[in-house]
């Protein structure tokens, strides 16, 4: 008898080191994507079309953020994450679609995984470099008032 409880302590130790993926927030699939026309949808249509974004921007007629991220727990040891994918819709001031991108994360490095984007003046910058490189040109003295 004390044979069958060992060797059922010994599975059940097994078992507690098996790899557990788990997967966190919501991308769309990329046939779901297709269906969203950029010039053309509008934040109704794309809520419609692909569901309500994990995130939305900071201001109100910012985009939409859907993030996805994919952990793997090993035994006692700390969640590891294994993959991250963002994709991101911002839209014109009249709420249409006006880009769409697809990010990954590899290696700790930002990888974009697709792009549909209508032509604009801002050449060779996505939509995080954009918001990233105005982080630097912020003079908070044309905001606060002066003593005179």
């Amino acid at each position: 008898m004390s044979r069958i409880v060992m060797m059922g302590v010994f599975a059940l130790c097994l078992s507690a080191c098996a790899e557990i993926y788990r997967n966190h927030g919501y991308v769309p699939p990329a046939e779901d994507l297709s269906k969203v026309t950029v010039g053309v949808d509008t934040r109704d249509s794309v809520i419609e079309s692909i569901g309500a974004p994990t995130a939305s921007g900071v201001l109100e007629d910012s985009g939409f953020y859907y993030v996805q991220t994919r952990f793997r727990h090993y035994g006692a040891r700390a969640p590891e994450i294994v993959s991250r994918e963002l994709v991101a819709i911002s839209f014109d001031n009249s709420g249409v679609v006006r880009n769409i991108e697809r990010f990954g994360l590899e290696q700790g490095q930002v990888v974009t995984l697709q792009r549909r984007v209508t032509e604009s003046s801002l050449e060779d910058k996505t939509f995080l470099r954009q918001l990233l490189g105005n982080l630097g040109n912020f003079d908070p003295g044309t905001v606060l008032p002066t003593g005179e």
